[in-house]
């Protein structure tokens, strides 16, 4: 504002005095506007933006991400570029460019955090620029259309942890051993723990392997999640299902047998996938009214601990859910006070 009045200035005492000098002056002022303009849009103009994401996302979780600038002019170079996200596109920091010279690439980390579960196909994202003299600061928003499917919020809640450890407490007073008993060797695995390498079967076959161990039948747990909610217990349904996420995340991590239940879904772990098969169910899974819930089935495991997620209890104790020693059934009022049920 300063510029364009110092320019607007300049033309009119060129006008009145009628001065050469000052109508050179007043012509370069009103040029650098002209240049400033056409180069910050220039400077703009083909650039391609790509997110790097992790492979697995849950929400309110800040990942680490990587966001990716390509410049696809060939004979111009992009000079002082500023990205940030927009609310909902799950990028809540700005990243700086100095420059992405012209047909290069420039990659910056960024962090990455989802405000909730979901299917996310469509975010925006800004760049901006005030080179090259910041008369102004010019903005471009660019849309990416990527499906990313966010899973419920794995960290602990009120509530969640000692739950948790109830059911951990249940598990090893079932335990009969500690899974101890030899099974089989066989050839390491990514990711594995080192502590189990056999280096006798290691050297003899020139390859690493590790030692298997027998399984604990007894470690079972099954969470059944009701999915015949309604409308406004939305925020209570919202908090079983970052609940049923979290004990299955957990419990699969501790070497449990988890098997998660709906009326529509039905997986036990590992035979018919892994954590993850469950989790992303979980981010998409919704609240419905009683017509359009399948019928709910009772127990038919004796053997295991169940976990019951119900927005009416009453209702599943009448199919054949019994709140015991090894069955919890939690109502709307789970999370907020001690559960009796």
């Amino acid at each position: 504002m300063v510029y364009a009045f110092s320019t607007v200035l300049v033309a009119t005492i060129a006008f009145v005095s009628a001065n050469n000098l000052l109508f050179l002056v007043s012509a370069a002022m009103i040029a650098v506007l002209g240049v400033s303009g056409f180069v910050s849009k220039l400077g703009l103009a083909g650039l391609e933006i790509d997110i790097l994401l992790p492979d697995h996302i849950s929400a309110r979780r800040k990942v680490r991400g990587g966001v990716r600038l390509r410049n696809l002019k060939h004979w111009f170079s992009s000079f002082s570029i500023q990205f940030q996200g927009t609310p909902g596109s799950g990028v809540d920091t700005s990243v700086y460019f100095p420059v992405v010279p012209s047909g290069a690439t420039a990659q910056e980390p960024v962090d990455l955090s989802f405000p909730s579960r979901g299917r996310y196909t469509e975010r925006t994202f800004e760049l901006r620029t005030r080179f090259p003299f910041g008369f102004a600061d010019r903005r471009e928003s660019v849309t990416i259309h990527h499906e990313i499917i966010v899973y419920p919020c794995l960290d602990p809640q009120q509530g969640f942890e000692e739950l948790l450890g109830s059911i951990s407490g249940e598990l090893e007073s079932q335990q009969r051993g500690r899974g101890y008993d030899f099974y089989r060797v066989r050839p390491y695995e990514m990711s594995e723990s080192v502590r189990h390498l056999d280096w006798k079967a290691t050297a003899h076959t020139g390859s690493l392997q590790v030692r298997e161990f027998a399984r604990d039948e007894d470690q079972r747990v099954m969470i059944y999640l009701d999915l015949n909610c309604p409308l406004e217990q939305s925020a209570w349904f919202e908090a079983a299902v970052d609940c049923s996420a979290f004990l299955a995340y957990r419990l699969n991590l501790r070497g449990a047998r988890v098997r998660f239940r709906t009326s529509e879904f039905d997986v036990s772990l590992p035979h018919d996938g892994d954590i993850h098969t469950i989790l992303n169910y979980l981010a998409l899974v919704t609240c419905r009214a009683a017509s359009r819930v399948g019928a709910s089935e009772g127990p038919d495991d004796e053997g295991c601990v169940n976990i019951v997620f119900t927005g009416d209890p009453a209702r599943l104790v009448q199919q054949g859910w019994k709140a015991g020693e090894h069955s919890r059934i939690l109502g709307p009022n789970a999370f907020s006070h001690d559960d009796a049920r």
